[in-house]
């Protein structure tokens, strides 16, 4: 077996086991707790309603595909793809061990394996990026779609993780109250998604922050200040999602004119 169909291997064996790691964590459930109730376990504000996380189900059906294609023969040799592939295998195996590190309250540690996931996303996105302008077919419109969607979320769930640590090792905010914290927190994500999706026209990534932050609304409608800090910070990013879709259907369809680093 050669060394590009090591590689689609491996990205079809890493990805099944995510998958089978994640389903394993809330239908046995690992250590006795789903993900959710984990993180109700804490008094974070800076998470989003329940229904939210069901991102992860539109997630996973376009990793889905992304595995399919890259394993056709067609694709064996994809230059592209031998970038991106042991990125991807990474990030799947990153996922599969946070579940482990969540579920058995290694908090500080499962902080510092989303960090890893992070960077293995960022790197995919860096490559699918600098490729944009040239990006045709599935890669239009798989490839890329698929990337934003799972970085943008991973932006927000390193963001949760973090707050969740703090909170894990007895942080107590310089006095400054949880929900004062979150609105900081808002405006941090808000700015993030500003700086990744404005140069890129990347409107789904900015479409993840309105979803997430609206939720964060949704979860705290009892507590004014947050609540309506949420639904700004999710107004701004829908302003930026309008603004990367009005930028693309002018410049032809969603294709970067500018030269790539």
């Amino acid at each position: 077996m050669n060394r590009d169909a090591v590689r689609q291997t491996a990205t079809i064996t890493t990805f099944v086991l995510t998958i089978v790691v994640n389903a394993l964590a809330n239908i046995l459930p690992i250590n006795g707790r789903n993900t959710g109730q984990i993180s109700d376990s804490f008094a974070n504000f800076f998470v989003p309603a329940g229904y939210v996380f069901g991102i992860w189900s539109i997630i996973y059906l376009g990793l889905l595909a992304f595995v399919v294609y890259q394993a056709l023969p067609a694709q064996r040799e994809n230059k592209l793809l031998r970038e991106i592939g042991p990125w991807f295998i990474g990030s799947n195996l990153l996922n599969a061990v946070w579940i482990l590190a969540w579920h058995y309250s290694l908090v500080p540690l499962s902080l510092l394996i989303m960090l890893g996931l992070l960077g293995c996303l960022l790197v995919i996105y860096t490559i699918l990026d600098r490729n944009r302008s040239e990006a045709r077919g599935a890669w239009r419109w798989l490839v890329n779609p698929t990337f934003s969607l799972y970085l943008g979320w991973i932006t927000v769930a390193t963001i949760i993780n973090v707050s969740v640590t703090l909170i894990s090792v007895g942080w107590d905010g310089f006095g400054i109250s949880g929900e004062v914290w979150a609105v900081a927190l808002l405006v941090i994500g808000t700015i993030i998604g500003a700086l990744v999706a404005l140069p890129r026209r990347d409107w789904l990534y900015a479409v993840v922050l309105v979803w997430a932050f609206f939720g964060i609304g949704v979860k705290f409608a009892a507590l004014p200040l947050l609540a309506n800090a949420a639904y700004i910070a999710a107004a701004v990013a829908a302003v930026i999602v309008l603004l990367n879709l009005f930028r693309n259907l002018n410049s032809g369809g969603g294709v970067r004119r500018t030269a790539q680093a």
